[in-house]
C-alpha cells in the first residue's frame, strides 16, 4: 500500500491534505511538532509522529519511523506580514528555517531511498505569492520563491532517476499558516512612517476577492502526488489558479 508523509499537520493544509490522502486509501504519516491524535480518525492507516523540520534529528528521527515513503508532501510553513525595514534579521532567518531550509532537509533526507527504488514524488506547497508580487511579504516571498527554483531544479535531477518533484501553489486562505501562526512575528512589523500605505492592504486582507481553503489545496496536493506526467506547478485555489493563468 501507498505511503505519503506530510508535515505539518496539526491544522490548516496539512490537516486537509492527510485526510484526503486516507479517504483515498493511502497508509499517512502526519507529522506535526506536537503530536495530536485527535485532530485525525483512527485508523491503522495512520500514524501520528513529532517533527520540527528545523531540527535535523527530529528529522532523521521521523524518517526513521515512517519506513518506506513513496509520497512527502512538504507543507510545514509560517508566515510573517510587515514592512522589510522593519523585519529583524532574526524573523527572516525563522522564515527560511522552516519555509525553506526545512523543506530542502527533509527532502535530502528522503531522496535517497526513491531514488535507490527508482519511483516517488516530492510535492513543495508554496504560495501564490510567488506567482505576483504582494507588498509586505518581501521575506515570505523570498522564503517560498527559493523553492519554486529548488523544485524546478530537483524536477529535472531526480528525474533521470524516476522520481518527481511538483509544487503547489495555494492561493490566500484566512485562518491558516500565513495568517494565524505568525501573529508573534508580526508585532510591530508595520512602522508609523508606513500606516498609510499598509492600512488598505491589511484591510484587503480580512475581506479578500477570492479565499482558497484547506481542502482546495489538499485535492490539489493529491492531483500532484498521483500526476505521472512531467508538469511541475499547480495552483490551488481560484485566487491563485487567476494568477497562474
Amino acid at each position: 500500500m501507498t505511503t505519503v508523509l506530510i508535515t505539518g499537520c496539526s491544522s490548516g493544509y496539512g490537516l486537509a491534505t492527510a485526510h484526503r490522502f486516507l479517504d483515498e486509501g493511502w497508509n499517512v504519516v502526519a507529522t506535526m511538532r506536537t503530536p495530536r491524535q485527535d485532530v485525525l480518525p483512527p485508523s491503522d492507516r495512520l500514524r501520528v509522529i513529532a517533527l520540527d523540520v528545523t531540527r535535523p534529528d527530529s528529522i532523521a528521527a521521523a524518517v526513521a519511523a515512517a519506513g518506506p515513503i513513496d509520497v512527502l508532501v512538504n507543507n510545514a510553513g509560517i508566515g510573517a506580514v510587515g514592512a522589510f525595514e522593519a523585519t529583524p534579521m532574526q524573523t527572516v532567518r525563522e522564515l527560511f528555517d522552516t519555509n525553506t531550509f526545512g523543506v530542502m532537509a527533509m527532502t535530502q533526507a528522503v531522496v535517497p531511498q526513491m531514488r535507490a527504488r527508482r519511483s516517488g514524488v516530492v510535492v513543495n506547497v508554496t504560495s501564490s505569492v510567488t506567482l505576483a508580487a504582494m507588498p509586505l511579504a518581501a521575506a515570505y516571498t523570498a522564503s517560498k520563491a527559493a523553492i519554486e527554483g529548488f523544485t524546478g531544479s530537483l524536477a529535472l535531477e531526480l528525474g533521470f532517476f524516476g522520481v518527481r518533484a511538483k509544487l503547489v501553489e495555494p492561493g490566500y486562505g484566512p485562518g491558516t499558516q500565513f495568517a494565524s501562526n505568525g501573529s508573534h512575528r508580526m508585532a510591530d512589523l508595520i512602522p508609523d512612517e508606513y500606516q498609510d500605505f499598509a492600512a488598505p492592504i491589511m484591510e484587503s486582507f480580512g475581506s479578500p476577492a477570492a479565499v482558497t481553503t484547506p481542502d482546495d489545496v489538499a485535492e490539489v496536493v493529491y492531483l500532484a502526488a498521483t500526476d505521472a506526467s512531467d508538469r511541475l506547478r499547480y495552483a490551488a485555489g481560484a485566487d491563485a489558479v487567476a494568477l497562474a493563468q
